[in-house]
């Protein structure tokens, strides 16, 4: 009864926040300083607390600038109240409303603090062959049953956890996905897809739903969109985009940065088409050496990497857009999200994997609980280990801190989730510490000469990184960065 009653609490505390923040939305219209009144007005009470000033000061600041005003000048002309208030307010309560009882609760009863989100793949099966894709082989026999997707969301929602990221494969070929969504009422959802399967009628079924809102994956400009897809496939993302748009559905963009697209992402003439289109917000996602054919060629190199970074900021603060960077964000959530500390992934198999770049397990949904498997020593290590390094513009164990996870996965004998998932770690390992030593290199400038220190070293504190690992960190970097200052001038 007591665990009943705990839930019922955390729960209601999630809805009023919620209630708040949407209904602050939902009633957006032409006045701008009533809209920036209600909006401060409910992050103020969602972002509450000591540590959440920082969040609470600098919503505050983007609100009153030119960006975050045409910013909800757009969301007004563009989506459906219902979705504002089941997409977006759902989102930030999620990402941003932190109840301590809540993680007390978790700790007792399941020995972990609920992460944030949960990436789940219901199934890899995909209508497009994208070259080097591990996902191009599978078949409807390995999609999850729908019973088993529907039992994973009920446990994770019991845990506190009500974001979810659906990937694949492609999400709306799994033919279940909305009708399980649909009994998941309290939660957000955000899958990933390639637009083939979002026509008008689609469209308006998901801004009915309201928590849905897609991700429209598209790797830049049509040139390289279709080079990397196929002739259309640039086409059919601009027409879902459309159609979204026409339906009043919060939506947003992801791309995949390689070494030859990263100049067309940073253009400024690509940004303002994702915003005319109706893109809210984006993802940027680094090409990572995974599955059984990798290509190493498609990395971006780490001045690249720092390019995407200076030009993403930039337009953060000029446009009325949020562009995401997966890695050079990394201190904004102190580094590393792996392992269940922030985010997680469930494969169709059921694997239950630290991230979704790292395609190994020490458990299943099939044989264990989601609170198990969270709490295993595999994702132990990996969270007792975070962060990986002071500067969190280096925050991947897996490309930016050589085998550090691959150590990790030995220690705990992990298992490959797919065959060649370990070909980065092993055939690949000269070339993946040349890489990892030229990021050090232009991140550490960049860390030391822009003043990264005392602002990231806030927003670890708000992550939950124990003060004294990030005492620790900081003393390693500094005495690493001494080595190399030594190493340079003798």
């Amino acid at each position: 009864m007591t665990n009943f009653r705990s839930r019922v609490v955390q729960w209601t505390k999630r809805e009023v926040a919620e209630r708040a923040l949407g209904r602050a939305l939902a009633q957006l219209g032409n006045n701008p300083e009533k809209n920036a009144k209600y909006l401060l007005g409910a992050v103020d009470y969602v972002a509450s607390g000591e540590k959440q000033g920082i969040i609470r000061d600098r919503v505050h600041r983007w609100v009153n600038e030119e960006a975050g005003k045409e910013f909800l000048g757009r969301i007004i002309t563009h989506t459906h109240p219902n979705c504002r208030r089941r997409s977006l307010a759902r989102m930030a309560v999620s990402m941003f409303f932190r109840d301590q009882n809540l993680r007390e609760r978790c700790l007792q009863e399941y020995g972990v603090t609920p992460p944030y989100v949960m990436l789940i793949s219901p199934s890899m099966r995909c209508n497009y062959r994208c070259q080097g894709c591990y996902a191009a082989s599978y078949e409807r026999k390995d999609d999850m049953d729908s019973q088993v997707f529907d039992r994973v969301l009920s446990e994770a929602e019991d845990m506190g956890i009500n974001f979810f990221v659906i990937l694949g494969g492609e999400p709306f070929i799994y033919p279940e996905l909305l009708d399980v969504i649909k009994k998941h009422d309290k939660s957000f959802f955000q899958p990933y897809t390639n637009g083939y399967f979002i026509d008008k009628k689609m469209a308006k079924r998901l801004a009915d739903l309201g928590n849905v809102a897609p991700q429209i994956s598209v790797n830049g400009p049509a040139e390289y969109t279709d080079a990397s897809r196929g002739k259309g496939s640039f086409d059919v993302c601009m027409q879902a985009m459309d159609n979204l748009r026409e339906a009043g559905c919060v939506f947003g963009f992801s791309s995949l940065v390689t070494q030859h697209n990263v100049d067309a992402i940073c253009s400024e003439e690509w940004i303002d088409q994702l915003i005319d289109k109706g893109a809210l917000y984006g993802w940027l996602f680094l090409y990572m050496p995974v599955g059984g054919d990798p290509d190493l060629s498609l990395m971006p190199t780490p001045e690249q990497r720092n390019q995407l970074r200076v030009v993403m900021k930039q337009y953060r603060e000029t446009k009325p857009i949020l562009p995401i960077d997966f890695w050079n964000d990394g201190p904004l959530t102190g580094g590393c999200i792996s392992g269940g500390r922030l985010y997680f992934h469930v494969n169709h198999r059921g694997d239950v994997e630290p991230c979704i770049f790292v395609h190994f397990a020490t458990h299943n949904i099939h044989n264990c609980s989601l609170a198990e498997a969270l709490a295993s020593p595999f994702f132990s290590s990996i969270k007792q280990s975070q962060p990986f390094c002071y500067n969190t513009l280096r925050p991947c164990p897996v490309i930016d801190h050589h085998q550090a996870m691959w150590n990790l996965i030995q220690q705990n004998n992990a298992n490959p989730t797919h065959e060649g998932a370990e070909k980065m770690f092993t055939e690949l390992e000269p070339q993946m510490k040349e890489y990892s030593d030229g990021v050090q290199r232009v991140m550490d400038d960049v860390w030391d000469n822009e003043d990264y220190h005392n602002w990231a070293a806030q927003w670890e504190g708000l992550c939950g990184i124990p003060p004294e690992r990030l005492e620790q960190r900081r003393k390693e970097y500094e005495e690493s960065r001494r080595k190399s200052s030594y190493a340079t001038q003798t």
